[in-house]
């Protein structure tokens, strides 16, 4: 049972917003993912979506988002990005699973998993910046990571944990210095969380992208782009 991972599939079925207005590497990427995942998911496997799953704008037109899931292989955990603005609470999202007998979707939201002997968490997490505006989104999302490390952390104490964000935590900045917000990474560390996956980059901004080690967690991108529309296997 293996777990795989990958952020910002910018569902655009009915092309309400066709993606390869952002060029030719976003032609049919729906299809090319369906491809991928077919190829390499078993239905015991858990697929980790890290954000940006539908251009749709309400809960109620998701139907034919999650379908696209649903036929798919393996256990879905889905979280927060900053277009997903059909998001709801987390009892209305899943009563609208429920109804429409989308069994393999779940929701990651203050809320944690244990998944293989891994605790999977995280939060969408915000842009790092010293505006207000990002201060004060920064610091509900540090709330929400908090509530999804406490959701089993005093159980699983020798379990790996395994972070996953929609925002990048840790960017590269001018001249190639790290940018970093360190509330998240400190909250990490108080966890002892090993690894960190995060989305959101595309295009140049892959340039911005931090992976490998820092401060004793590894950091890794998966946007969608970024893997050329294949997921990536954590174990």
């Amino acid at each position: 049972m293996a777990i795989y991972a990958i952020g910002d599939l910018h569902l655009s079925l009915n092309n309400e917003k066709p993606m390869d207005i952002f060029g030719t590497k976003w032609e049919n990427h729906a299809e090319r993912i369906k491809e991928s995942w077919l190829k390499v998911v078993k239905p015991t496997d858990t697929i980790l979506l890290l954000g940006d799953l539908s251009w749709k704008m309400h809960l109620k037109d998701m139907y034919e988002d999650f379908k696209y899931l649903e036929d798919l292989p393996g256990k879905k955990i889905i979280i927060k990005g900053n277009h997903d603005y059909w998001w709801e609470t987390l009892g209305k999202m899943r009563k609208f699973l429920e109804v429409n007998n989308f069994e393999s979707i779940d929701f990651l939201y203050n809320n944690s998993y244990d998944i293989e002997n891994k605790i999977i968490v995280g939060t969408r997490g915000w842009a790092i910046g010293e505006t207000e505006n990002a201060k004060k989104m920064n610091n509900r999302e540090l709330e929400r990571l908090k509530l999804s490390l406490n959701n089993l952390a005093e159980k699983n104490v020798e379990k790996e944990f395994i972070c996953i964000m929609h925002y990048p935590p840790i960017i590269r900045g001018r001249d190639n210095n790290l940018e970093i917000n360190s509330n998240y990474i400190d909250l990490m560390k108080e966890h002892n969380v090993k690894k960190c996956l995060y989305a959101h980059l595309h295009g140049d901004a892959h340039d911005e992208a931090f992976e490998g080690i820092y401060e004793d967690i590894d950091f890794k991108l998966v946007s969608s782009d970024y893997l050329n529309f294949k997921l990536y296997k954590l174990n």
